[in-house]
């Protein structure tokens, strides 16, 4: 079971790989995360249309209630509902693409916490996706979620290298 937070979501969805997550992981996430979603497709952008093409998808995700997320000066109320539930649930992953929040989400759940390209990085050992595929969707998610340059550019592609 994966926890796909807001970031993730929006994220995988961007670059059109949405249908191989859902396809091939048990994805949960929250209702708060669903808020979070409705809030991004009002913008006319291309993160508000990735957020709109999660909710299309949304009966193909298990949406939970949680109880109060856990939130600090870093882990907004998407992840800690994550947070929780993956507590709850024990999942094996929460994903979400705040670095700045993970090594508090770290302390507060079991689960392993990663950043959205792991998927790709799965999806490869699965055989699903062939490396050179995943490695030009992680150069399209930098693109499309302006992370050239950025630390959790640089931590996506790693992913590849190990």
């Amino acid at each position: 079971m994966i926890v796909a937070d807001t970031s993730a979501l929006v994220s995988l969805a961007s670059i059109d790989r949405l249908d191989l997550l859902l396809a091939e992981f048990d994805v949960h996430t929250t209702e708060t995360v669903v808020s979070e979603l409705q809030e991004t497709a009002d913008y006319a952008d291309s993160h508000g249309r990735a957020a709109q093409a999660v909710l299309d998808r949304k009966d193909d995700l298990t949406v939970n209630a949680v109880g109060e997320p856990i939130e600090t000066g870093r882990i907004d109320a998407g992840e800690g509902s994550g947070a929780v539930l993956a507590r709850e649930r024990d999942a094996a992953f929460l994903i979400t693409d705040d670095l700045r929040a993970l090594p508090e989400l770290q302390a507060v759940t079991e689960a392993r916490i990663a950043i959205s390209p792991i998927v790709l990085r799965a999806l490869v050992k699965r055989d699903v996706l062939d490396v050179e595929d995943a490695l030009a969707d992680v150069e399209r998610l930098a693109a499309e979620r302006d992370w050239l340059g950025a630390p959790i550019y640089r931590r996506a592609r790693e992913l590849f290298e190990e």
